[in-house]
């Protein structure tokens, strides 16, 4: 077993791989701009960012592997924020490798995603595709190894309204509608975070070594079929509104793919949440925090 640093530790899918980590008896160290509210005991946490060298190498002090999920990692957000996404995505993730590669690190696992293969995801994947070359080139140049992991469509608890499954959630709770760029006939491969975080660090296998990796769902299911789902468990007076959410430019409907020039593996499971178990997990996280964060006002009806 190593000691592992985790960049993004606070964050989404972050958090979640450090508790696999811990869990098959890693060392841990979590890095984050902010405290992480899931932090565990058996976990080392530092602050700081991994745009400043000075912090990042400290950070990195006796670590064997890197998991680096710190950025930007919202599309929609990166629309408008080209800067900060070279900054975040790039910028960070050169000045991680440069420390690495001076602290010894064996391998560095750099989390991408599908939208490297595509035109679609904008600046965002212009970030991610540059990020995933410069540690490709960083193998090349100094010999240090890494795994490239591309995330699909991942949803879970720890999540926020970034994303778009825990959005359509909380819409059909908050203000029973489904609202929808397009047309319900998008594909997509649904992974919750937990089955990622497992294949993420079963991803540390030697098959892996210098290898790009895919990290989505077992099987494709449309669009409108989810949403179906979410209103027989949230309630049938819930609306399905399509097509009424905005420029959906960035997203892709069937496929990401346009051009593939380095193939990645897809990493499987034949154990895996079952979709609909994942979807109730999360309107139950859902509706706990929107009772921490209301007034007082009495019972609510979450089985209409």
């Amino acid at each position: 077993m190593a000691k592992v640093l985790v960049t993004g530790g606070a964050g989404f899918v972050g958090s979640h791989v450090a508790d696999e980590l811990t869990r098959v008896g890693h060392e841990v160290r979590i890095m984050d701009r902010r405290p992480s509210p899931y932090h565990r005991p058996d976990q080392e946490e530092v602050l700081g960012s991994t745009t400043d060298p000075a912090q990042v190498a400290a950070a990195l002090e006796g670590c064997e592997l890197v998991y680096h999920f710190a950025g930007l990692a919202d599309l929609d957000d990166a629309r408008s924020r080209p800067v900060d996404t070279v900054t975040e995505n790039v910028l960070g993730t050169v000045t991680m490798l440069e420390a690495a590669r001076q602290a010894g690190v064996s391998r560095f696992i750099h989390a991408s995603t599908i939208y490297v293969y595509s035109e679609r995801g904008g600046f965002y994947r212009c970030s991610k595709q540059a990020a995933e070359g410069y540690t490709e080139e960083f193998q090349r140049r100094y010999g240090m190894d890494f795994t490239i992991l591309r995330y699909g469509t991942l949803y879970g608890t720890r999540s926020d309204r970034r994303n778009s499954v825990h959005r359509l959630l909380a819409d059909a709770l908050e203000d029973r509608a489904l609202r929808v760029a397009g047309t319900g006939d998008e594909l997509r491969e649904y992974v919750n975070v937990r089955d990622a975080a497992r294949l993420s660090v079963e991803a540390l296998d030697e098959v892996y070594r210098n290898q790009h990796v895919i990290v989505t769902g077992p099987y494709p299911i449309q669009l409108r079929q989810l949403l179906e789902m979410i209103r027989e468990i949230v309630g049938q007076d819930v609306r399905i509104e399509l097509g009424t959410s905005g420029d959906d430019y960035a997203h892709y409907q069937f496929t990401p793919v346009t051009f593939a020039p380095k193939i990645g593996y897809k990493l499987s499971s034949t154990r895996y949440l079952d979709l609909a178990q994942g979807l109730l997990e999360c309107l139950h996280e859902i509706h706990s925090a929107d009772n921490r964060d209301a007034p007082s006002v009495g019972p609510v009806d979450t089985e209409r």
